[in-house]
């Protein structure tokens, strides 16, 4: 399996001078990542303060950032761009061989990204920053940032150019209209008087949205975020993510453990998804990540390398292990289907599509 390349670009925006917080929020996500595994939402770790000095600004430049800890992949029209730690941002359009690294206005740990089309792209982060693009991820700008909260946003949602979600720790939930020139506190739309972490939030087709959290939190919007409510949870224990099917209402959510829902009715009921791994009884791996591929398989990401893919809209999942047992925070594919996996060492390209995992596993 070749490994990916890095370059550098100096193209960029200057942004406004700001102010590192003293405290660093690690993102359940985040810390799933992390060498000592899984650990309790509420952790509040220390930061070493940035050197002084303008410079302070930017994302340091470096050849090691494919490599270092990434959190997302998503496609910005056929080009690939992923985000992960110390404000690192690449981009791939090689169905990514190469890697540009961008002139990023953040050193904070950057959770999730989304691409409306290939020019117009928000990502979220620690410190609620959120940045902004209009070329597909080459240059960035810093459009939000709330230092006081010292917590992350986690993931974001767009609707289009100008309508927008993002959802983050002590149930964060924050929306623009204006494609992110202003960003509003709407956290008060949930039932969440415990302010409960928000993971994820996801679409539906022809539903709505869904968003996922601690505790088995679970709500949905069926008027793209106007009104919520919240349902009736299948699992009590740490959602991670949500992920729509390419059949209308249906969706399956994941988290802690292993454990794997699926709803045909946009949330109203639900039904456990076992997940086996040949040889070695259920999954345990806490899963992370997913996407909906264009040929419509589902693809989750995990703990101890796992990768699942499901051909038949999250019926059932095949399970396969990397050997290197790395965690994997998230997947796409390339214009080939070969799949793009991230997390713990960064960027890895398989020579498999979804489907050949599948068939031999």
């Amino acid at each position: 399996m070749s490994e990916p390349v890095v370059r550098r670009t100096n193209a960029g925006l200057r942004a406004d001078a700001f102010r590192v917080s003293a405290f660093n929020f690690h993102s359940p996500l985040a810390r799933a990542l992390s060498l000592c595994g899984m650990i309790s939402a509420l952790a509040l770790l220390a930061t070493p303060a940035m050197a002084q000095g303008d410079e302070l600004q930017y994302a340091l430049e470096s050849p090691k950032a494919v490599s270092s800890l990434a959190l997302d992949i998503v496609h910005a029209g056929a080009r690939l761009v992923t985000v992960g730690e110390r404000g690192h941002i690449l981009f791939s359009d090689d169905n990514g061989v190469n890697w540009v690294q961008a002139r990023v206005p953040t050193r904070q740990l950057l959770t999730a990204a989304t691409f409306v089309d290939d020019h117009y792209g928000w990502v979220v982060g620690h410190d609620a920053q959120i940045l902004a693009t209009r070329d597909g991820g080459a240059t960035w700008q810093k459009q939000f940032e709330d230092l006081e909260r010292e917590a992350p946003l986690l993931d974001v949602w767009f609707e289009n150019r100008q309508h927008g979600l993002a959802v983050g720790a002590y149930g964060a939930l924050l929306e623009t209209r204006d494609g992110g020139q202003s960003w509003e506190d709407v956290s008060d739309r949930l039932d969440n008087d415990d302010a409960q972490h928000l993971n994820a939030i996801a679409a539906v087709k022809n539903a709505g949205l869904v968003i996922v959290g601690e505790m088995g939190a679970l709500f949905r919007s069926a008027d793209w975020g106007e009104t919520w409510e919240r349902l009736e949870s299948p699992y009590d224990g740490s959602l991670f993510g949500a992920l729509g099917t390419q059949q209308a209402n249906t969706l399956v959510i994941y988290g802690l453990r292993g454990h794997l829902y699926r709803s045909t009715d946009f949330g109203a009921n639900w039904k456990s998804v076992q997940v086996n791994v040949p040889g070695n009884g259920s999954l345990e791996f806490g899963l992370s990540g997913g996407s909906l591929l264009t040929d419509g398989t589902l693809v989750i990401v995990g703990h101890g390398g796992s990768v699942l893919v499901s051909q038949n809209d999250g019926r059932s999942f095949s399970v396969f292990n990397r050997p290197d047992r790395q965690s994997l925070s998230a997947v796409s594919a390339d214009q080939n289907g070969r799949l793009l996996l991230v997390g713990q060492g960064g960027i890895h390209r398989s020579g498999s599509t979804a489907a050949q995992l599948a068939e031999h596993h």
